[in-house]
């Protein structure tokens, strides 16, 4: 990470991980139903894509579910792809 990309922090209160970077708020969301993080929206604006901030957050999110216990939904699509891109991230996965 370089001095212009600060590590995710857990906004609680707002539900999701966040940073801002060069002044752009980056964030993934997320909803807590019975034991399930689902992990609804991952957003990072275009003008400070492709710096991998996105990975981050999300990584940052399946570290917490499993610090804290809890199965993970990927409701967003690139919450999905990680995961599959990610075989250490399937344990978390929700049983169907």
């Amino acid at each position: 990470m370089t001095a212009t990309t600060p590590p995710p922090i857990h906004n609680e209160t707002a539900s999701r991980f966040e940073t801002r970077v060069d002044g752009h708020l980056c964030i993934a969301q997320y909803r807590l139903v019975d034991g399930v993080m689902w992990l609804t929206h991952t957003e990072v604006p275009p003008p400070i894509g492709g710096r991998g901030i996105a990975a981050r957050l999300v990584r940052a999110a399946l570290d917490h579910a499993r610090a804290q216990g809890l199965k993970v939904r990927p409701a967003c699509s690139y919450v999905h792809t990680y995961m599959r891109r990610h075989p250490d991230t399937q344990d978390l996965l929700e049983p169907h």
